[in-house]
Protein backbone atom coordinates (compact mmCIF):
# COMPACT_ATOMS: atom_id res chain seq x y z
CA UNK A 1 0.00 0.00 0.00
CA UNK A 2 1.01 3.41 -1.06
CA UNK A 3 1.76 6.42 1.58
CA UNK A 4 -1.18 7.98 -0.33
CA UNK A 5 -3.60 5.20 0.01
CA UNK A 6 -2.50 4.65 4.16
CA UNK A 7 -3.53 8.41 4.92
CA UNK A 8 -6.37 8.06 2.39
CA UNK A 9 -9.35 9.61 4.58
CA UNK A 10 -11.50 8.77 1.29
CA UNK A 11 -12.58 6.15 -1.20
CA UNK A 12 -13.40 5.93 -4.93
CA UNK A 13 -15.08 2.75 -5.78
CA UNK A 14 -15.52 1.40 -9.58
CA UNK A 15 -15.10 4.92 -10.89
CA UNK A 16 -13.88 5.08 -14.97
CA UNK A 17 -11.07 7.96 -16.17
CA UNK A 18 -12.74 11.04 -18.42
CA UNK A 19 -10.99 10.74 -21.97
CA UNK A 20 -10.80 14.16 -23.01
CA UNK A 21 -8.28 16.71 -24.04
CA UNK A 22 -9.28 18.35 -20.89
CA UNK A 23 -10.95 16.17 -18.47
CA UNK A 24 -10.82 18.70 -15.91
CA UNK A 25 -12.74 21.19 -17.71
CA UNK A 26 -14.99 18.26 -18.97
CA UNK A 27 -15.72 17.11 -15.50
CA UNK A 28 -16.76 20.41 -14.10
CA UNK A 29 -18.89 21.59 -17.04
CA UNK A 30 -20.48 18.49 -17.65
CA UNK A 31 -22.75 19.99 -14.52
CA UNK A 32 -25.32 17.15 -14.25
CA UNK A 33 -22.86 14.46 -14.10
CA UNK A 34 -21.15 14.38 -10.11
CA UNK A 35 -17.09 13.36 -10.07
CA UNK A 36 -13.71 12.34 -8.55
CA UNK A 37 -10.40 13.11 -8.48
CA UNK A 38 -8.43 10.40 -7.31
CA UNK A 39 -4.87 9.17 -6.92
CA UNK A 40 -4.39 6.89 -9.59
CA UNK A 41 -0.15 5.54 -9.46
CA UNK A 42 0.33 8.77 -7.04
CA UNK A 43 -1.24 10.89 -10.26
CA UNK A 44 -4.35 13.01 -10.36
CA UNK A 45 -7.39 11.46 -12.54
CA UNK A 46 -10.64 12.55 -12.92
CA UNK A 47 -13.77 9.64 -13.12
CA UNK A 48 -16.94 9.20 -12.83
CA UNK A 49 -19.82 6.39 -12.47
CA UNK A 50 -17.83 5.42 -9.57
CA UNK A 51 -19.07 5.02 -5.86
CA UNK A 52 -17.66 7.86 -3.11
CA UNK A 53 -17.06 5.96 0.23
CA UNK A 54 -16.08 8.87 2.51
CA UNK A 55 -13.98 7.22 5.36
CA UNK A 56 -10.67 5.61 6.33
CA UNK A 57 -11.62 2.47 5.45
CA UNK A 58 -11.43 1.20 1.67
CA UNK A 59 -14.36 -0.69 0.26
CA UNK A 60 -12.58 -2.74 -2.31
CA UNK A 61 -8.72 -3.49 -3.22
CA UNK A 62 -9.68 -1.50 -6.13
CA UNK A 63 -11.03 1.57 -4.42
CA UNK A 64 -8.29 4.44 -5.10
CA UNK A 65 -7.90 7.45 -2.54
CA UNK A 66 -10.04 10.21 -3.34
CA UNK A 67 -8.90 13.76 -3.01
CA UNK A 68 -11.86 15.46 -4.28
CA UNK A 69 -15.71 14.86 -4.53
CA UNK A 70 -17.88 16.91 -7.05
CA UNK A 71 -21.33 16.73 -6.93
CA UNK A 72 -24.01 17.69 -9.91
CA UNK A 73 -24.90 21.02 -9.86
CA UNK A 74 -27.19 22.44 -12.02
CA UNK A 75 -28.53 25.84 -12.67
CA UNK A 76 -32.21 25.49 -11.47
CA UNK A 77 -30.61 23.90 -8.44
CA UNK A 78 -28.99 27.58 -7.20
CA UNK A 79 -30.64 29.83 -4.45
CA UNK A 80 -33.95 28.52 -3.25
CA UNK A 81 -35.90 26.20 -5.03
CA UNK A 82 -38.91 27.65 -3.60
CA UNK A 83 -38.63 30.80 -5.56
CA UNK A 84 -38.81 28.44 -8.81
CA UNK A 85 -41.64 26.47 -7.46
CA UNK A 86 -43.54 29.59 -6.38
CA UNK A 87 -43.31 31.49 -9.12
CA UNK A 88 -43.43 28.49 -12.21
CA UNK A 89 -40.11 29.31 -13.20
CA UNK A 90 -37.27 26.98 -14.71
CA UNK A 91 -34.28 29.20 -12.79
CA UNK A 92 -34.30 31.23 -10.01
CA UNK A 93 -33.26 34.48 -12.21
CA UNK A 94 -35.31 37.69 -12.81
CA UNK A 95 -34.72 40.29 -15.90
CA UNK A 96 -35.52 43.65 -13.91
CA UNK A 97 -37.75 46.20 -14.75
CA UNK A 98 -35.78 49.03 -16.53
CA UNK A 99 -37.89 52.34 -16.79
CA UNK A 100 -39.36 53.48 -19.80
CA UNK A 101 -40.39 50.21 -21.54
CA UNK A 102 -36.72 49.63 -22.27
CA UNK A 103 -37.81 46.06 -19.92
CA UNK A 104 -39.73 45.62 -23.24
CA UNK A 105 -42.65 43.11 -23.64
CA UNK A 106 -40.37 41.83 -26.15
CA UNK A 107 -37.93 40.85 -23.67
CA UNK A 108 -40.08 40.18 -21.30
CA UNK A 109 -42.38 37.87 -23.65
CA UNK A 110 -38.66 36.29 -24.24
CA UNK A 111 -37.84 35.46 -20.76
CA UNK A 112 -41.37 33.90 -20.19
CA UNK A 113 -40.47 31.46 -23.03
CA UNK A 114 -37.15 30.80 -21.77
CA UNK A 115 -38.48 29.35 -18.25
CA UNK A 116 -37.30 32.46 -16.35
CA UNK A 117 -39.95 35.56 -15.11
CA UNK A 118 -39.45 39.02 -16.36
CA UNK A 119 -40.88 42.53 -15.15
CA UNK A 120 -41.97 45.00 -17.95
CA UNK A 121 -40.77 48.52 -17.23
CA UNK A 122 -43.60 50.44 -16.80
CA UNK A 123 -42.00 53.22 -14.92
CA UNK A 124 -42.34 56.58 -16.47
CA UNK A 125 -45.10 55.04 -18.93
CA UNK A 126 -48.81 56.44 -19.42
CA UNK A 127 -51.77 54.27 -18.12
CA UNK A 128 -52.47 53.45 -21.64
CA UNK A 129 -49.21 52.34 -22.43
CA UNK A 130 -49.19 50.17 -19.29
CA UNK A 131 -52.65 48.41 -20.48
CA UNK A 132 -51.13 47.99 -23.97
CA UNK A 133 -48.57 46.17 -22.53
CA UNK A 134 -49.98 43.82 -20.20
CA UNK A 135 -52.26 42.76 -23.00
CA UNK A 136 -49.76 42.39 -25.35
CA UNK A 137 -47.66 40.39 -23.01
CA UNK A 138 -50.52 38.19 -21.36
CA UNK A 139 -51.72 37.53 -24.88
CA UNK A 140 -47.94 36.12 -25.83
CA UNK A 141 -47.07 34.38 -23.07
CA UNK A 142 -50.40 32.34 -21.95
CA UNK A 143 -50.06 30.95 -18.81
CA UNK A 144 -46.19 31.70 -18.33
CA UNK A 145 -45.19 33.66 -15.47
CA UNK A 146 -44.51 37.55 -16.10
CA UNK A 147 -44.63 40.92 -13.80
CA UNK A 148 -44.77 44.67 -13.97
CA UNK A 149 -43.37 46.97 -12.08
CA UNK A 150 -45.12 49.75 -9.62
CA UNK A 151 -43.11 52.75 -9.15
CA UNK A 152 -43.72 54.71 -6.10
CA UNK A 153 -44.81 58.13 -7.58
CA UNK A 154 -44.73 60.48 -4.60
CA UNK A 155 -44.97 63.44 -7.14
CA UNK A 156 -47.64 61.77 -8.94
CA UNK A 157 -49.67 59.13 -7.06
CA UNK A 158 -52.53 59.20 -9.15
CA UNK A 159 -50.15 57.16 -11.63
CA UNK A 160 -49.51 54.67 -8.95
CA UNK A 161 -52.94 53.91 -8.11
CA UNK A 162 -53.95 54.00 -11.89
CA UNK A 163 -51.40 50.90 -12.19
CA UNK A 164 -52.68 48.95 -9.77
CA UNK A 165 -56.31 49.34 -11.02
CA UNK A 166 -54.77 47.97 -14.25
CA UNK A 167 -53.24 45.15 -12.57
CA UNK A 168 -56.40 43.86 -10.92
CA UNK A 169 -58.90 44.30 -14.02
CA UNK A 170 -55.92 42.12 -16.03
CA UNK A 171 -55.16 39.91 -13.31
CA UNK A 172 -51.33 40.57 -13.00
CA UNK A 173 -50.32 38.45 -10.45
CA UNK A 174 -46.45 39.43 -10.05
CA UNK A 175 -45.63 43.16 -9.50
CA UNK A 176 -41.61 44.30 -9.22
CA UNK A 177 -42.09 47.37 -6.17
CA UNK A 178 -39.40 50.05 -6.97
CA UNK A 179 -38.00 53.15 -5.80
CA UNK A 180 -40.37 52.87 -2.11
CA UNK A 181 -39.16 55.33 0.71
CA UNK A 182 -42.47 53.88 2.64
CA UNK A 183 -45.80 52.11 1.68
CA UNK A 184 -48.25 53.41 0.00
CA UNK A 185 -52.36 52.47 0.30
CA UNK A 186 -51.78 51.59 -3.60
CA UNK A 187 -49.06 49.13 -3.10
CA UNK A 188 -50.69 47.80 -0.20
CA UNK A 189 -54.38 47.32 -1.62
CA UNK A 190 -52.90 45.21 -4.55
CA UNK A 191 -50.93 43.00 -1.82
CA UNK A 192 -54.04 42.68 0.19
CA UNK A 193 -56.95 42.28 -2.24
CA UNK A 194 -54.62 39.18 -3.39
CA UNK A 195 -55.43 37.37 0.14
CA UNK A 196 -57.71 34.69 0.54
CA UNK A 197 -58.00 31.46 2.24
CA UNK A 198 -58.09 28.27 0.95
CA UNK A 199 -58.18 24.81 2.86
CA UNK A 200 -57.45 26.65 6.21
CA UNK A 201 -54.14 28.02 4.42
CA UNK A 202 -53.68 31.86 3.09
CA UNK A 203 -52.74 31.88 -0.40
CA UNK A 204 -51.18 34.97 -1.45
CA UNK A 205 -52.56 35.92 -5.18
CA UNK A 206 -50.50 38.47 -5.40
CA UNK A 207 -46.91 38.60 -5.26
CA UNK A 208 -44.42 41.13 -4.45
CA UNK A 209 -41.02 41.18 -5.26
CA UNK A 210 -39.68 44.62 -3.81
CA UNK A 211 -36.42 46.11 -4.77
CA UNK A 212 -34.55 48.07 -1.49
CA UNK A 213 -30.73 48.92 -0.31
CA UNK A 214 -31.99 50.65 2.67
CA UNK A 215 -32.62 48.26 5.78
CA UNK A 216 -35.44 50.93 7.14
CA UNK A 217 -37.09 50.58 3.90
CA UNK A 218 -36.69 46.37 4.05
CA UNK A 219 -38.10 46.39 7.15
CA UNK A 220 -41.52 47.70 5.85
CA UNK A 221 -41.55 45.06 3.12
CA UNK A 222 -40.81 41.98 5.56
CA UNK A 223 -43.54 42.99 8.17
CA UNK A 224 -47.38 43.23 7.53
CA UNK A 225 -49.14 46.53 6.13
CA UNK A 226 -49.59 49.19 8.80
CA UNK A 227 -52.76 48.18 10.52
CA UNK A 228 -54.04 52.34 10.20
CA UNK A 229 -53.62 51.73 6.39
CA UNK A 230 -55.78 48.36 6.34
CA UNK A 231 -58.05 50.01 8.38
CA UNK A 232 -58.99 52.60 5.59
CA UNK A 233 -59.12 50.45 3.11
CA UNK A 234 -61.52 48.20 4.70
CA UNK A 235 -63.35 51.38 5.62
CA UNK A 236 -63.70 52.58 1.73
CA UNK A 237 -64.47 48.95 0.93
CA UNK A 238 -61.41 48.61 -1.04
CA UNK A 239 -60.51 45.11 0.76
CA UNK A 240 -62.62 42.79 2.79
CA UNK A 241 -62.84 41.90 6.57
CA UNK A 242 -60.94 38.88 6.08
CA UNK A 243 -58.57 40.14 3.50
CA UNK A 244 -57.80 43.10 6.47
CA UNK A 245 -57.40 40.23 8.59
CA UNK A 246 -54.62 38.19 6.52
CA UNK A 247 -53.11 41.22 5.66
CA UNK A 248 -52.49 41.94 9.18
CA UNK A 249 -50.18 38.44 9.22
CA UNK A 250 -48.67 38.68 6.08
CA UNK A 251 -45.58 40.13 5.12
CA UNK A 252 -45.92 43.28 2.21
CA UNK A 253 -43.48 40.99 0.10
CA UNK A 254 -42.75 37.66 -0.95
CA UNK A 255 -39.17 38.53 -2.22
CA UNK A 256 -36.72 41.32 -1.34
CA UNK A 257 -34.14 42.04 -3.54
CA UNK A 258 -30.88 43.92 -2.21
CA UNK A 259 -30.28 46.09 -4.69
CA UNK A 260 -25.84 47.05 -4.33
CA UNK A 261 -24.70 48.99 -7.15
CA UNK A 262 -26.79 49.45 -10.21
CA UNK A 263 -27.64 51.86 -13.17
CA UNK A 264 -29.57 55.17 -12.55
CA UNK A 265 -31.43 55.16 -8.76
CA UNK A 266 -29.42 53.95 -6.80
CA UNK A 267 -27.61 54.04 -3.32
CA UNK A 268 -24.09 52.64 -4.48
CA UNK A 269 -23.57 49.82 -2.24
CA UNK A 270 -21.47 46.88 -1.60
CA UNK A 271 -23.26 43.67 -1.79
CA UNK A 272 -20.98 41.63 0.54
CA UNK A 273 -21.96 43.97 2.71
CA UNK A 274 -25.96 44.35 2.11
CA UNK A 275 -26.94 41.03 1.13
CA UNK A 276 -26.06 39.04 4.31
CA UNK A 277 -27.31 42.13 6.33
CA UNK A 278 -30.90 42.22 4.44
CA UNK A 279 -31.13 38.14 5.99
CA UNK A 280 -30.04 38.97 9.10
CA UNK A 281 -32.45 41.27 9.35
CA UNK A 282 -34.90 38.88 7.81
CA UNK A 283 -34.03 36.03 10.35
CA UNK A 284 -34.34 38.31 13.37
CA UNK A 285 -37.70 39.38 11.95
CA UNK A 286 -39.19 35.25 11.85
CA UNK A 287 -37.25 34.40 15.02
CA UNK A 288 -39.86 37.22 16.46
CA UNK A 289 -43.04 37.21 15.12
CA UNK A 290 -45.27 34.46 13.43
CA UNK A 291 -45.95 35.38 9.81
CA UNK A 292 -47.46 33.89 6.51
CA UNK A 293 -44.01 32.24 4.94
CA UNK A 294 -40.68 33.67 4.54
CA UNK A 295 -39.32 36.10 2.55
CA UNK A 296 -36.77 35.49 0.38
CA UNK A 297 -33.44 37.67 0.00
CA UNK A 298 -32.53 38.14 -3.36
CA UNK A 299 -29.07 39.97 -5.28
CA UNK A 300 -29.19 42.88 -7.68
CA UNK A 301 -26.48 45.24 -8.44
CA UNK A 302 -23.55 44.66 -10.55
CA UNK A 303 -24.86 41.15 -11.58
CA UNK A 304 -22.97 40.85 -14.97
CA UNK A 305 -20.74 37.60 -15.22
CA UNK A 306 -20.86 33.84 -13.73
CA UNK A 307 -18.20 34.76 -11.22
CA UNK A 308 -20.46 37.39 -9.52
CA UNK A 309 -23.96 35.62 -10.20
CA UNK A 310 -21.83 32.41 -8.21
CA UNK A 311 -20.88 35.12 -5.63
CA UNK A 312 -24.59 36.39 -5.01
CA UNK A 313 -25.69 32.84 -4.17
CA UNK A 314 -22.86 31.89 -2.27
CA UNK A 315 -24.11 34.87 0.02
CA UNK A 316 -27.19 33.19 0.48
CA UNK A 317 -29.05 34.86 -2.47
CA UNK A 318 -32.33 33.05 -3.53
CA UNK A 319 -32.22 34.40 -6.56
CA UNK A 320 -30.83 37.12 -8.40
CA UNK A 321 -31.67 40.02 -10.88
CA UNK A 322 -30.02 41.63 -13.93
CA UNK A 323 -30.80 44.65 -15.04
CA UNK A 324 -27.93 46.77 -17.12
CA UNK A 325 -26.63 43.43 -18.99
CA UNK A 326 -29.85 43.77 -19.88
CA UNK A 327 -30.30 47.16 -21.97
CA UNK A 328 -27.49 45.42 -23.92
CA UNK A 329 -30.23 42.69 -25.59
CA UNK A 330 -31.70 42.55 -28.51
CA UNK A 331 -34.81 42.46 -27.22
CA UNK A 332 -34.22 45.80 -24.78
CA UNK A 333 -36.42 48.87 -25.42
CA UNK A 334 -33.69 51.05 -26.42
CA UNK A 335 -31.81 52.09 -29.82
CA UNK A 336 -28.83 50.11 -31.89
CA UNK A 337 -27.26 53.18 -30.95
CA UNK A 338 -26.83 52.26 -27.44
CA UNK A 339 -26.88 48.50 -27.60
CA UNK A 340 -23.72 49.48 -29.70
CA UNK A 341 -21.88 52.18 -27.13
CA UNK A 342 -22.71 49.86 -24.52
CA UNK A 343 -20.70 46.71 -26.12
CA UNK A 344 -17.74 48.86 -25.90
CA UNK A 345 -17.62 49.96 -22.32
CA UNK A 346 -15.55 49.31 -19.49
CA UNK A 347 -16.47 49.22 -15.39
CA UNK A 348 -15.11 53.04 -14.84
CA UNK A 349 -16.81 54.36 -17.87
CA UNK A 350 -20.06 55.19 -15.85
CA UNK A 351 -20.31 58.15 -13.71
CA UNK A 352 -23.42 59.80 -11.27
CA UNK A 353 -25.22 62.72 -12.63
CA UNK A 354 -28.21 64.39 -11.52
CA UNK A 355 -32.18 63.07 -11.49
CA UNK A 356 -34.99 64.30 -13.83
CA UNK A 357 -37.82 63.16 -11.18
CA UNK A 358 -35.66 64.24 -8.10
CA UNK A 359 -33.63 67.09 -9.58
CA UNK A 360 -34.53 69.93 -6.87
CA UNK A 361 -33.96 67.49 -3.98
CA UNK A 362 -30.04 66.52 -5.59
CA UNK A 363 -30.76 62.77 -6.24
CA UNK A 364 -28.75 61.65 -8.97
CA UNK A 365 -28.60 58.26 -10.88
CA UNK A 366 -25.72 56.38 -12.53
CA UNK A 367 -25.25 56.99 -16.04
CA UNK A 368 -22.75 56.07 -18.92
CA UNK A 369 -19.91 58.74 -19.21
CA UNK A 370 -18.43 57.50 -22.50
CA UNK A 371 -19.70 58.52 -25.63
CA UNK A 372 -21.87 61.35 -24.45
CA UNK A 373 -21.44 64.66 -22.66
CA UNK A 374 -24.90 64.09 -20.97
CA UNK A 375 -23.42 63.48 -17.31
CA UNK A 376 -21.36 66.76 -17.52
CA UNK A 377 -24.10 68.69 -19.09
CA UNK A 378 -26.47 67.94 -16.18
CA UNK A 379 -24.09 68.90 -13.63
CA UNK A 380 -23.60 71.95 -15.00
CA UNK A 381 -27.24 72.39 -14.57
CA UNK A 382 -27.29 71.25 -11.44
CA UNK A 383 -24.32 73.91 -10.30
CA UNK A 384 -26.43 76.47 -11.73
CA UNK A 385 -29.64 75.88 -10.29
CA UNK A 386 -27.76 76.03 -6.61
CA UNK A 387 -25.49 79.08 -7.34
CA UNK A 388 -28.49 80.74 -8.90
CA UNK A 389 -32.11 82.26 -7.43
CA UNK A 390 -34.16 82.33 -11.36
CA UNK A 391 -33.19 82.08 -14.81
CA UNK A 392 -32.78 85.52 -14.87
CA UNK A 393 -29.71 85.33 -12.46
CA UNK A 394 -27.80 83.52 -14.68
CA UNK A 395 -24.96 85.50 -16.94
CA UNK A 396 -25.18 86.48 -20.60
CA UNK A 397 -22.74 84.25 -21.60
CA UNK A 398 -23.15 81.04 -19.56
CA UNK A 399 -27.18 81.80 -21.08
CA UNK A 400 -26.19 81.82 -24.20
CA UNK A 401 -23.69 78.92 -24.15
CA UNK A 402 -26.44 76.54 -22.56
CA UNK A 403 -28.67 77.61 -25.20
CA UNK A 404 -26.59 77.04 -28.16
CA UNK A 405 -24.80 73.93 -26.31
CA UNK A 406 -27.06 72.22 -23.82
CA UNK A 407 -30.77 73.18 -24.76
CA UNK A 408 -30.28 73.98 -28.04
CA UNK A 409 -32.81 76.70 -28.46
CA UNK A 410 -33.44 79.62 -26.57
CA UNK A 411 -34.96 79.03 -22.48
CA UNK A 412 -38.07 80.89 -23.68
CA UNK A 413 -39.01 78.48 -26.04
CA UNK A 414 -38.09 76.01 -23.40
CA UNK A 415 -40.29 76.93 -20.93
CA UNK A 416 -42.87 76.93 -23.43
CA UNK A 417 -42.83 73.41 -24.11
CA UNK A 418 -43.11 73.19 -20.18
CA UNK A 419 -45.96 74.81 -19.98
CA UNK A 420 -47.61 72.79 -22.75
CA UNK A 421 -46.61 69.77 -20.80
CA UNK A 422 -47.67 70.82 -17.69
CA UNK A 423 -50.54 72.20 -18.76
CA UNK A 424 -52.21 68.47 -18.74
CA UNK A 425 -50.21 66.85 -16.53
CA UNK A 426 -49.76 68.77 -13.56
CA UNK A 427 -50.99 72.68 -13.71
CA UNK A 428 -49.84 72.92 -10.28
CA UNK A 429 -46.35 72.79 -11.15
CA UNK A 430 -46.83 75.68 -13.31
CA UNK A 431 -49.32 77.60 -10.12
CA UNK A 432 -45.96 76.94 -8.31
CA UNK A 433 -43.44 78.21 -10.67
CA UNK A 434 -45.39 81.65 -10.91
CA UNK A 435 -44.67 82.15 -7.74
CA UNK A 436 -41.10 80.68 -7.26
CA UNK A 437 -39.22 81.58 -9.78
CA UNK A 438 -36.37 79.08 -8.61
CA UNK A 439 -38.92 76.27 -8.99
CA UNK A 440 -39.39 77.58 -12.62
CA UNK A 441 -35.66 77.24 -13.44
CA UNK A 442 -35.76 73.86 -12.15
CA UNK A 443 -38.81 72.86 -14.67
CA UNK A 444 -36.36 74.56 -17.27
CA UNK A 445 -33.23 72.18 -16.87
CA UNK A 446 -35.75 69.30 -16.00
CA UNK A 447 -37.15 69.50 -19.93
CA UNK A 448 -33.31 68.91 -20.63
CA UNK A 449 -32.51 65.81 -17.93
CA UNK A 450 -36.22 64.25 -18.67
CA UNK A 451 -35.70 64.32 -22.53
CA UNK A 452 -31.93 62.93 -22.43
CA UNK A 453 -33.86 59.50 -21.53
CA UNK A 454 -35.84 59.59 -24.42
CA UNK A 455 -33.69 60.74 -26.77
CA UNK A 456 -31.34 57.78 -26.25
CA UNK A 457 -34.33 55.43 -26.21
CA UNK A 458 -35.14 56.51 -29.81
CA UNK A 459 -31.41 56.83 -30.82
CA UNK A 460 -31.95 60.40 -31.61
CA UNK A 461 -29.09 61.24 -34.23
CA UNK A 462 -29.21 65.03 -33.47
CA UNK A 463 -28.70 64.17 -29.89
CA UNK A 464 -26.44 61.39 -28.93
CA UNK A 465 -23.68 63.22 -27.24
CA UNK A 466 -26.93 64.19 -24.68
CA UNK A 467 -28.28 60.91 -24.62
CA UNK A 468 -29.24 59.56 -20.62
CA UNK A 469 -27.88 56.12 -20.71
CA UNK A 470 -28.66 54.61 -16.87
CA UNK A 471 -26.05 51.87 -16.93
CA UNK A 472 -23.72 50.41 -13.91
CA UNK A 473 -20.16 49.35 -13.74
CA UNK A 474 -21.74 46.02 -14.01
CA UNK A 475 -21.78 46.60 -18.30
CA UNK A 476 -18.47 46.54 -18.30
CA UNK A 477 -17.40 43.39 -16.65
CA UNK A 478 -20.04 41.64 -19.03
CA UNK A 479 -18.10 43.35 -21.91
CA UNK A 480 -14.86 41.71 -20.15
CA UNK A 481 -16.59 38.13 -19.78
CA UNK A 482 -17.67 38.21 -23.22
CA UNK A 483 -14.65 39.80 -25.10
CA UNK A 484 -13.24 37.19 -27.82
CA UNK A 485 -17.07 35.08 -27.48
CA UNK A 486 -19.96 35.36 -30.42
CA UNK A 487 -21.52 37.49 -27.35
CA UNK A 488 -19.17 40.47 -27.64
CA UNK A 489 -21.28 41.21 -30.72
CA UNK A 490 -24.31 43.08 -29.58
CA UNK A 491 -26.99 41.47 -32.58
CA UNK A 492 -25.98 37.98 -30.62
CA UNK A 493 -26.90 39.47 -27.38
CA UNK A 494 -30.50 38.12 -26.85
CA UNK A 495 -32.24 37.44 -22.99
CA UNK A 496 -32.39 34.08 -22.61
CA UNK A 497 -29.05 33.12 -23.52
CA UNK A 498 -27.03 35.49 -21.83
CA UNK A 499 -28.92 34.44 -18.70
CA UNK A 500 -28.70 31.00 -19.53
CA UNK A 501 -24.74 31.43 -20.20
CA UNK A 502 -24.85 33.28 -16.56
CA UNK A 503 -26.39 30.72 -14.72
CA UNK A 504 -24.42 27.66 -16.04
CA UNK A 505 -21.14 29.51 -15.91
CA UNK A 506 -22.22 30.05 -11.94
CA UNK A 507 -22.54 26.60 -11.65
CA UNK A 508 -19.97 25.28 -13.42
CA UNK A 509 -17.29 27.68 -11.42
CA UNK A 510 -19.31 26.84 -7.92
CA UNK A 511 -18.39 23.22 -8.92
CA UNK A 512 -14.85 24.66 -9.75
CA UNK A 513 -14.74 26.47 -6.25
CA UNK A 514 -15.50 23.20 -4.14
CA UNK A 515 -12.17 21.51 -5.62
CA UNK A 516 -10.54 23.75 -5.22
CA UNK A 517 -11.47 23.67 -1.49
CA UNK A 518 -10.22 20.48 -1.26
CA UNK A 519 -7.01 20.93 -2.29
CA UNK A 520 -7.00 20.39 -5.71
CA UNK A 521 -6.68 22.93 -8.29
CA UNK A 522 -7.54 22.79 -12.09
CA UNK A 523 -5.64 24.56 -14.73
CA UNK A 524 -7.67 28.09 -15.82
CA UNK A 525 -9.57 26.62 -18.74
CA UNK A 526 -11.57 24.80 -16.45
CA UNK A 527 -12.36 27.78 -13.99
CA UNK A 528 -13.72 29.78 -17.31
CA UNK A 529 -16.88 29.75 -18.96
CA UNK A 530 -17.17 30.76 -22.36
CA UNK A 531 -20.04 31.55 -23.75
CA UNK A 532 -21.69 28.80 -25.91
CA UNK A 533 -24.68 29.47 -28.15
CA UNK A 534 -26.71 26.36 -27.39
CA UNK A 535 -26.89 25.15 -23.78
CA UNK A 536 -27.50 21.67 -23.53
CA UNK A 537 -30.72 21.26 -21.38
CA UNK A 538 -29.48 19.12 -18.35
CA UNK A 539 -27.27 22.30 -18.20
CA UNK A 540 -30.10 24.81 -18.30
CA UNK A 541 -32.10 22.09 -15.40
CA UNK A 542 -35.26 20.87 -15.43
CA UNK A 543 -38.49 22.48 -16.26
CA UNK A 544 -40.71 23.61 -12.58
CA UNK A 545 -44.62 23.98 -12.90
CA UNK A 546 -46.38 26.23 -11.10
CA UNK A 547 -48.17 23.99 -8.24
Amino acid sequence: MSMTEQKAMHWYDGGRPIHATHPYVTAIQTLDTPFAVVSESGTPSVQIDGTAVFGRDRPSQHAKPMLAWVNALTPDQLGDASFCRDYGVRLPYVVGAMANGIASTRMVIATARGGMIGFFGAAGLSTSAIEAAIIEIKSAVGDAPFGINLIHSPQVPQQEHETVALLRKHGVVNVSASAYIKLTPAIVAYRATGLSREHGEVKIGHRVLAKVSRPEVALQFLNPAPTAMLDDLRAQGIITQEQHALALITPMADDLTAEADSGGHTDNRAAPVLIPQLIALRDRIVADRDFVGMVRIGAAGGLSSPAAIAAAFAAGAAYVVTGTINQACIEAGTSEFVRDLLSTVGATDVTMAPSSDMFEAGVKVQVLKRGTLFAMRANQLYTLYKSCGSIDDIDDKTRANIERTIFQMPLEEVWQACVSFFSTRDPEELTRADKEPKHKMALIFRWYLGLSSRWAITGEPTRHMDAQIWCGPAIGAFNDWTNGSFLAEPKNRDVVTVAVNLMAGAAALTRAREMQRQGVHPNLAATTWTPRKVIDQNLRGQNVHKA
